[in-house]
């Protein structure tokens, strides 16, 4: 391609370079997640439910200071369960929780397959 600035015929191309932009280091706000050895214990006891039929959807929220697993029998406002895990509480009654429709708790402790008996109580706990 030829270019009229260039006798040669080579092309020349310009390049802005603006001014560094200042650096503005803001806190990335971190999440509450399930890690993957949660989310299968999680989708374990849920698979058994659904394949009894006696659960149908969930959904999950992961927030700045917990992460929810909702699980519901089918579609409604309000969930069946949900299990709860909130790391400020790692140090005192447990990180997990399973509370019921009516916000009632069910269950809470450190570990989250010993909580989750309480969904499935034919559920072995595997160490």
């Amino acid at each position: 391609m030829y270019n009229p600035a260039d006798k040669s015929g080579n092309t020349l191309s310009l390049v802005h370079v603006g001014e560094p932009q200042a650096q503005h280091k803001s806190p990335v706000q971190s999440i509450v997640a399930f890690d993957r050895r949660e989310l299968m214990q999680l989708l374990s006891v849920y698979g058994r439910k659904v394949g009894a039929g006696e659960w149908r959807d969930y959904a999950m929220d992961f927030l700045k200071d917990r992460a929810l697993f909702s699980i519901y029998a089918r579609v409604s406002e309000r969930p069946l369960f949900v299990v709860e895990k909130n790391p400020k509480l790692r140090n005192r009654q447990g990180q997990y929780m399973v509370a019921n429709q009516q916000g009632m708790i069910l269950k809470r402790g450190h570990d989250l397959a010993q909580v989750l008996r309480v969904l499935d109580p034919h559920l072995v706990v595997v160490g």
